[in-house]
Formats: structure tokens, C-alpha cells, sequence
């Protein structure tokens, strides 16, 4: 199993911990460099427009990570398709994988937050019918060197070449948060899919990994991969992990939850989160790797991706995060 690294280059929103966007960025491309060098095998950068991240074009970050690395692969988590436009997305990740021979990845996704909408004037009541038809346009483009497409939300393509080509077929994975629609076609399409679970029990996304594989067999495909991503934390022993993770947590989901309508966050929600059964894959090495095996386990899962960088995490800690992450949860998980 494949094991890396998302992040959202989150910046916090103000008070103790906050960086400035230019420091968070310099500090991102350190941690890729980190990753690849602690044998870490993929590293994910998601889109968002707004003002506690600071990865608004992943396309571009990852350009830069792939100066600095050679072997990890390098992926968006997510690129809010339903926002932007397919022929750009397929140049900039055809760009990137020329780059970085042959290492992008494009995980396409309806995203969690909103602001991208407005900001490129779409319609939030087209939320799912732009998702599906962008989707198609990105797979024709991959799929053939000349494209003729026509749908409702973007102009169409008539003997319409896009370049440049990569020298492969671009991998496209789709990201789900738990819809059931979205998992059926994702599969049914031949996709891989990434399920974020970022809360609840990741035992109850056991028919969603089922309900993929069934789709993909039923539309022809070969077997493809799952991934999860997971926010997590590892440290060197477990009340380290705790006391160094949950600040920072807790700001940013109480944060989230201020505009979500969630109850804030507090020690006792935490703990259950970061129990056996739960969504957070937080501890000592030996805990984070039983955890992720243990997802592996009941999702049947060919990648799992931490996300440890949850609101103002000091850049010291995710780096000793990662570094253990690689030399000592992944060899743990490998013997098991």
C-alpha cells in the first residue's frame, strides 16, 4: 500500500501559530522534499480560496515541488473541477507531469467549499450537473489528442487539439466525501477513487470502497485503486501527539464549525475521534500504523494519505510528523 502526505497550505486565521502565505509556501516545499526523502510515495495539494490557505493553484505548487524532488508523486487533493475550466486543468497537469517525468496526478472533486463559485461565476444551483459534465470534458481531453464536445456550461470544442500531450495517459482520480451517487460514478467510469473521511467512524465507509468496486466491474474496468486521506498526527509518543496536535485541531475545526453550524471542538470529542474506531489516525508510530492498517484492512485500500498540517500546526512539528510518518509507521505497516 501507498502511503503520503495532503496538505491545504493552511495559514491559520490570525493569533498565535498564523504565517504569512510566502513563509507557508517555502515551508510546504520543505515538507515535500522531506516526504520523498523518508520514502513517503505521494504528496497531495487541495484547492481553496480562502484566506487561511494559501494554495489557491495547485498546479503551480506542485511545479515547484517537482523541481526540488524525483520519484514522489505529485497530486492535487482536490482540483475543484466544478469550478474551473477542463481544458486548463488538463494543460497545467499535462505541464506538470513533462515536468516531473511522468509523476502528476489530477484528483478531481466537487470540493467542500464553496467560495470558488462566485468567484468564477458559476452557479451554486448548478453545483452537481457542472461537476458531471466537466468531468466528461477532462476525460476527453485525456483520452484523445482531438476533442469534439459540446455541454451547457462552457463553449464547445470542435476538432480542437489541446497541448501539450504527456507522454502517458494522465492519471485522474475522483475525490468523495461519502456520496453515494459520486462513488457509483466514479467507478462506472474506470476511476480511481479517494474517499476523504475527516470524521465519524471510517468503518462506515465500508459499502461506499464496495459500491466502487462493484461499479467498476459492472462498467467493463479493470480493478482500480482506493485511497483514503485522513487527518492524523504522528509524534514520538502519544501524549506528545495529543498535546501537540490538538491546538491546533481544535482552532480549526471549532473555526469550520462556526460556519458549518458544528459544535466547537473540545477534549472529549477528540478523544473519541482519535479512539479505535475513529476518523483521526493520531499517536505514537505503532498506533498510527495499526490505525491505517487497520483501514486498510476494512476499505481494502491501495493508498492512504495523512493529513497533518490541520490549521496553524508549527512547521517543526509536521516536519518530525512526516519523518516518522516515513522511517518508522511506514516500515510497520509494510511487515503487516
Amino acid at each position: 500500500m501507498e502511503l503520503g502526505l495532503t496538505t491545504f497550505a493552511e495559514v491559520g486565521s490570525g493569533g498565535t501559530g498564523a504565517v504569512s502565505p510566502r513563509q507557508r509556501l517555502k515551508d510546504l516545499l520543505e515538507e515535500v522534499v522531506l516526504a520523498e526523502q523518508v520514502g513517503l510515495d505521494v504528496y497531495g495539494v487541495g484547492e481553496h480560496h480562502r484566506a487561511d490557505f494559501a494554495a489557491s493553484a495547485p498546479a503551480v505548487v506542485l511545479s515547484a515541488a517537482a523541481a526540488r524532488t524525483s520519484r514522489i508523486a505529485l497530486t492535487s487533493a482536490v482540483t475543484v473541477l466544478s469550478s474551473d475550466d477542463p481544458v486548463r486543468v488538463f494543460e497545467e497537469f499535462a505541464t506538470l507531469d513533462l515536468i516531473s517525468d511522468g509523476r502528476a496526478e489530477v484528483m478531481a472533486g466537487r470540493g467542500s467549499f464553496t467560495e470558488s463559485f462566485p468567484l468564477f461565476g458559476y452557479d451554486l444551483a448548478d453545483y452537481d450537473e457542472l461537476f458531471v459534465e466537466k468531468l466528461g470534458l477532462l476525460l476527453a481531453l485525456r483520452d484523445s489528442e482531438t476533442v469534439n464536445w459540446s455541454g451547457r456550461h462552457r463553449a464547445a470544442l470542435t476538432d480542437q487539439s489541446v497541448y501539450p500531450r504527456p507522454e502517458r495517459p494522465l492519471p485522474i482520480w475522483v475525490g468523495v466525501g461519502g456520496n453515494p451517487e459520486s462513488v457509483a460514478r466514479a467507478g462506472l467510469l474506470g476511476l480511481p477513487m479517494a474517499l476523504a473521511i475527516i470524521g465519524g467512524q471510517p468503518a462506515r465507509f465500508a459499502p461506499l470502497a464496495d459500491l466502487h468496486r462493484r461499479a467498476v466491474s459492472e462498467g467493463g474496468h479493470e480493478p482500480q485503486p482506493i485511497a483514503v486521506h485522513a487527518h492524523g498526527y504522528v509524534a514520538d509518543t502519544e501524549d506528545r501527539a495529543v498535546s501537540e496536535f490538538y491546538p491546533s485541531y481544535a482552532a480549526a475545526m471549532t473555526g469550520l464549525g462556526r460556519e458549518r453550524g458544528w459544535a466547537p471542538m473540545n477534549p472529549q470529542a477528540f478523544d473519541g475521534l482519535r479512539g479505535p474506531g475513529g476518523s483521526l489516525v493520531l499517536g505514537n508510530p505503532e498506533q498510527v500504523a495499526e490505525k491505517v492498517v487497520g483501514m486498510r484492512d476494512t476499505l481494502s485500500i491501495e493508498r492512504f494519505m495523512l493529513h497533518p498540517s490541520v490549521g496553524p500546526l508549527p512547521h517543526d512539528k509536521v516536519m518530525r510528523a512526516i519523518e516518522l510518518l516515513g522511517t518508522k509507521v511506514a516500515p510497520l505497516v509494510k511487515q503487516a
